[in-house]
């Protein structure tokens, strides 16, 4: 048993990471817009992880399918969404910077 524990152990240590997509990119690959690629949606997500939280992630791959809720969350009086506001355009500000040509 723990020889094979230990074999497991080495096995998944000496093996590459298997990249994963997170929820902005899941999102954008799902979208319908015209203009998405896999390299561009893989971008963004790498500029969300670099820009918000892990939910925030997820509240702004959210947009993709409700952009009623992005209008929801501009508007709001709260502290808590204008904050978030903020690191949203701020994170698509340098998405655009960073994954457009």
């Amino acid at each position: 048993m723990k020889r094979t524990l230990t074999a497991a152990l080495v096995v998944a240590a000496l093996a590459p990471a298997a990249a994963v997509a997170g929820p902005v990119e899941n999102a954008c690959n799902r979208s319908d817009r015209a203009q998405t690629s896999r390299a561009l949606c893989r971008c963004i997500d790498s500029v969300a992880r670099d820009t918000l939280t892990r939910s925030e992630q997820r509240r702004a791959a959210s947009f993709f399918t409700d952009p009623d809720e992005a209008q929801r969350v501009r508007m709001s009086p709260t502290d808590r969404d204008n904050e978030f506001w903020a690191r949203y355009r701020a994170f698509g500000s340098s998405a655009q910077s960073l994954c457009t040509s």
